[in-house]
């Protein structure tokens, strides 16, 4: 019997620690379908915390490590049957590449938060060693595990709306109305601090999402963007609110919206697809509606559930009857589920599913480094121009 049939994946961490936030959602993600376990990590860079948020969650102290490099030196030299078989990393994005590289280059699977790097060169070398080594990358861009985006993404393949003439997507968030990265003890630190966040604050943080499930939902790339960044909170070095025109390939035109100073707001992403025949729209604060908008004035309202209502893609994706809702803990581990699948497979020698291999990728990755470039060569440019995707 194949060992990868009798065991669960054996998950290692690279941050995640008692002190941050991300990295416990994405261990209950992991664990919500019982085919990971946490075996080892590096938690923090302050060594103290990784070993206490280590001893938290029971591992022995020997695979609790004092920093990343160590972790992948002693884990690769363990018997195969017992080291990690992909890592997680959670990090500020300053220090996602390094770890996912010496993670690849060892041999082991990836899974990253998003944006995948800290720059576009960065992203560009870790796709190579993608291909290179023919292991897996997930980059965790949430909103895409929803079970009404798949049904979304669905019924526009399947020509519900017909021809896709108009995008409008938008993330306000209400967070950083102040300058609460002066307090400290929040997330605020990082992420408006260009030496760890990279060249874009709020585009990069929230303004990645939004494209991204546009691009996810549609089935289309961005071609050109028109944009304006702000730094709208004084003294604040990076954007903290952005706007962009977007041109789609095949014709199609967008509007996206990305704010961190819409004062009262929460996380409330929100899109709406206009085609030929038909619209729809989604909103991350109430995910188990899908509004189908038709031609003759008529909308219809798709409950998420295990109904009949769904497209195969939907029903897939969802784990509780009609009226319960799932949220974003299940969107998580909808990646981390078709990850462990495909990553299964593969270590099975066999060829994922191709529904297992439905989580974003490097080239997703890539891409999301392509736009902040983008919407930043855009932004920052006194002249109001389009300007073409960079590559």
């Amino acid at each position: 019997m194949n060992i990868m049939e009798n065991r669960k994946l054996r998950m290692g961490m690279v941050g995640g620690g008692s002190d941050a936030f991300i990295g416990a959602i994405h261990r209950c993600a992991a664990f919500l379908d019982n085919q990971i376990e946490l075996v080892c990590g590096c938690f923090s860079v302050d060594p103290d915390i990784s070993l206490s948020s280590g001893l938290s969650y029971y591992l022995p102290e020997n695979r609790i490590y004092r920093n990343y490099q160590e972790m992948f030196e002693k884990e690769v030299a363990l018997p195969e049957g017992e080291r990690m078989d992909f890592v997680t990393i959670v990090t500020p994005n300053r220090w996602h590449f390094e770890p996912a590289m010496m993670a690849l280059e060892r041999g082991f699977h990836v899974v990253v938060d998003k944006p995948i790097t800290f720059s576009l060169e960065e992203a560009k070398l870790l796709q190579e060693k993608v291909e290179e080594t023919g292991l897996l990358l997930a980059l965790t861009h949430v909103y895409s595990g929803y079970p009404a985006v798949k049904d979304a993404k669905a019924r526009i393949a399947n020509g519900e709306l017909g021809k896709i003439r108009r995008v409008y997507v938008e993330y306000p968030q209400g967070w950083l109305a102040d300058r609460i990265e002066l307090q400290g003890g929040n997330n605020a630190g990082w992420r408006t601090d260009p030496k760890r966040s990279g060249k874009a604050g709020c585009v990069g943080d929230i303004g990645t999402h939004a494209w991204h499930l546009s691009e996810y939902i549609t089935g289309l790339k961005v071609v050109e963007v028109c944009a304006e960044l702000n730094a709208f909170v004084p003294g604040r070095p990076i954007d903290d609110d952005a706007a962009a025109l977007l041109r789609y390939d095949e014709g199609v035109k967008g509007v996206l919206t990305a704010s961190q100073i819409a004062a009262g707001e929460a996380n409330n992403i929100r899109i709406r697809i206009y085609g030929e025949k038909a619209g729809l729209e989604w909103r991350q604060e109430e995910p188990n509606s899908l509004y189908l908008k038709h031609g003759n004035g008529c909308t219809e309202i798709i409950k998420v559930g295990n109904n009949t209502t769904l497209n195969d893609a939907g029903k897939f994706y969802t784990r509780t009857p009609a009226g319960h809702p799932e949220g974003f803990m299940e969107a998580f581990a909808n990646i981390y589920r078709n990850f462990a699948f495909a990553l299964r497979a593969v270590k099975n020698g066999q060829k994922p599913e191709e529904k297992y291999m439905d989580f974003p990728n490097v080239y997703d990755g890539v891409r999301g480094m392509q736009f902040i470039e983008t919407m930043v060569a855009a932004g920052y440019n006194d002249e109001i121009k389009w300007q073409k995707w960079i590559d």
